[in-house]
């Protein structure tokens, strides 16, 4: 006989109640305190960045490279330091033995050697189980030879593998000429600070010969591929070929001491990384920063000296400490993201109502002025036309590299809060901004590039961005800008952008998101700019991304993605929920259906749901982060670095787009005039906070 279900399980599940517009505003309410209550006394924000695995290990391989796992650090901690740093690392091990470069993704075989390396050369017996498990998973993803050739450099420089490994950067390429296809001014910002370095490595060789009981030979499969170079990455035949023949050359060359201007060469890129060792690093990013100490090392500084000092000091400085007691473990941040950060919650607490008049919206707004970029830097080569320096850069000390993702939510948030001074530096900021835009239409990250496919197929090119082209988020964060000062489709530089964007709109409706995770970033940013600078929202286009947006929508009204999509488009749209991407799936509903649509009002209601009230702040389990109060809860990597290679968590995305989207959610509803969100201090008790 059929079994019939009990009443109960036939029974739908309840749905939670309605919530009415004063309650989502007193969640709204509660979101702006806790923001405020996250900013710096000089004005800003600066959220944890949190990558993968690979910082604590690259820069644990690069004080064995250094003779350093024994000595103090440079403000004095003692070398003990380094094994909360280990602890951490050791944390991070997946079940399956591995390593990888986001919570869910596949293990890396080379993030998984690194750390495997690394667990050794500070004592972990190769015999325990976690180290077995390690070591059966790399042999069958078939070995340490298939590690990518930035973990080679490291394994050469401790003996591991053969320089011939290792792709040859010959600093000669400091001498090319401008109109050469592989000048550095025509590759990335943050390759062209990662290859000068590993020229001079690459070249002088520092290599430190370890006992063999602390090797990794076990971790090879075939011991002869150690001492070949193998490109990881894919590239047509034809071109694999080629490079590998030309760094065959190279290595010849190498051997007979280069050409007769390699010392001149050598000498010439120090001076190019000396120049830009600011005080926040070599481009304020870790992988140049690491490397700059080892080319200190190659060149013979010693430790004492006040260039490999305040080396030292600029990278320790990104160590986090996860609980802020004594011995707690320590895991070490990418950069530093203060200026992105404070832009953004900003442009929230503008979308809020708060304008110049509101004290933390002014201090933010004067901490952001002060930092914009008023010198030339390397974005000035690849110009049409010279304009004036401008432009906001991602960290706190980057003047070099100012990008367009950030001077454009700068210049909108500057626009938006209002006041002549903040008005003068948005408007120099955007002019700067359209004198960087491609010649496709398109806004790339740090430089006005072209396309250079070939790029892509050199040996080093395995981080996967070797160039900085033009991408459909940064180029709407831009247009969304240019709407802020007036800026309509009448204009030919916004009608490119618009001709660009649609130019790369996937069948389904979406696009990619080049610097989030991944497709609802992408469409966010992409069709919020083109529709507030006139496109139609009835356009087809248009319609086809809000009819994506839609069908991407969990039923209880949230929105997730994983970075898994990069692998696998088939999980466009699909994922965990979290709260910083159901915002900003919120914001396109609002932007293309408006305040009335009940998708959006679902995807708000769940956001109200899930805030952090004061009980399950003070939980451990519902809030690992320690949040405060009126933030969310979101353990999901949702920004990017490199995709398919490295991703990003923004501690600060859970609680700033949140709160803008309920911002301009509530401004739509009629309850966003300027001030309405002072909260007197006798009714936080009554919000919970």
């Amino acid at each position: 006989m059929r079994e019939v279900p009990h009443e109960s399980a036939r029974r739908p599940a309840p749905q939670p109640r309605p919530l009415a517009n004063a309650e989502i505003e007193q969640h709204l309410e509660r979101a702006i305190l806790a923001l405020k209550s996250l900013q710096k006394p000089d004005g800003h924000w600066c959220g944890e960045l949190e990558g993968d695995s690979i910082l604590q290990s690259e820069y644990l391989l690069m004080k064995w490279i250094l003779g350093q796992e024994a000595q103090p650090l440079a403000d004095g901690r003692p070398p003990q330091t380094l094994q909360r740093i280990v602890a951490y690392l050791r944390s991070q091990q997946r079940e399956d033995g591995g390593w990888g470069p986001h919570p869910g993704s596949a293990t890396d075989v080379s993030a998984s050697v690194k750390a495997y390396f690394c667990l050794k050369l500070f004592g972990d017996s190769p015999e325990a189980p976690h180290m077995k498990r390690a070591r059966a998973l790399i042999r069958h993803l078939g070995g340490a030879e298939r590690c990518n050739s930035f973990t080679n450099f490291y394994l050469a420089a401790l003996g591991q593998v053969s320089w011939n490994a290792v792709p040859a950067i010959p600093p000669e390429i400091v001498f090319l000429p401008r109109w050469s296809y592989f000048h550095l001014d025509k590759v990335s910002a943050w390759s062209r600070v990662m290859i000068l370095p590993l020229s001079i490595v690459a070249t002088r060789r520092p290599t430190r010969e370890l006992p063999a009981t602390l090797g990794i030979g076990e971790l090879f499969v075939d011991h002869d591929a150690r001492h070949v170079l193998k490109p990881t990455h894919p590239a047509p035949e034809r071109w694999r070929r080629f490079f590998l023949r030309v760094d065959r050359g190279l290595k010849a060359l190498h051997r007979v001491g280069g050409t007769p201007f390699r010392q001149a060469a050598i000498q010439r890129a120090f001076a190019w990384l000396s120049e830009r060792a600011t005080k926040g690093g070599i481009g304020a990013i870790f992988p140049s920063m690491v490397y700059w100490q080892i080319v200190l090392h190659a060149l013979g500084y010693e430790r004492s000296h006040p260039l490999v000092q305040r080396a030292e000091h600029e990278l320790d400085a990104l160590f986090v400490e996860l609980t802020g007691t004594l011995g707690a473990p320590i895991r070490i941040q990418p950069c530093f993201s203060p200026v992105w950060d404070s832009g953004i919650a900003l442009y929230a607490l503008a979308d809020c109502g708060l304008g110049a008049a509101d004290e933390h919206a002014a201090r933010a707004a004067e901490w952001l002025r002060a930092r914009e970029c008023r010198t030339a830097g390397d974005w000035t080569a690849n110009l049409d036309a010279p304009v004036a320096p401008s432009g906001w850069c991602f960290e706190y000390d980057n003047p070099f590299y100012p990008d367009c993702d950030d001077t454009a939510m700068v210049a909108m948030a500057l626009l938006r809060v209002g006041g002549a001074a903040n008005r003068a530096a948005a408007e120099r900021g955007i002019r700067w901004l359209l004198a960087m835009q491609n010649p496709d239409g398109g806004w790339a990250a740090f430089d006005r590039t072209v396309h250079r496919p070939i790029l892509e197929y050199v040996p080093f090119a395995d981080h996967n961005a070797m160039q900085d082209p033009s991408c459909p988020d940064i180029t709407g964060r831009v247009l969304e800008c240019l709407a802020s000062a007036g800026y309509t489709t009448a204009h030919p530089a916004v009608a490119r952008a618009v001709g660009f964007i649609r130019s790369r709109q996937e069948p389904e409706g979406c696009f990619i998101g080049r610097w989030g995770v991944n497709y609802l970033y992408g469409t966010w940013q992409a069709v919020i700019g083109p529709v507030r600078c006139g496109v139609p929202r009835d356009a087809e286009w248009i319609e086809r991304a809000g009819r994506w947006i839609k069908s991407v929508q969990q039923p209880d009204g949230s929105f997730g993605e994983s970075a898994l999509s990069y692998d696998d488009p088939s999980r466009k749209g699909q994922g965990p929920s979290t709260a910083s991407q159901t915002a900003w799936a919120a914001m396109v509903l609002q932007e293309l259906y408006g305040a009335d649509d009940p998708d959006l009002r679902r995807a708000i209601e769940w956001l109200c749901r899930t805030q952090l009230d004061a009980k399950a702040a003070a939980d451990r389990n519902a809030n690992p982060d320690r949040d405060p109060p009126g933030s969310w809860r979101e353990t999901e990597f949702t920004g990017t670095g490199f995709p398919r290679v490295f991703y990003l968590r923004y501690h600060l995305y859970r609680l700033s787009f949140p709160t803008m989207a309920l911002g301009r959610y509530m401004a739509a509803l009629g309850r966003g005039e300027q001030g309405r969100m002072l909260v007197e201090l006798g009714e936080r008790e009554a919000l919970g906070l």
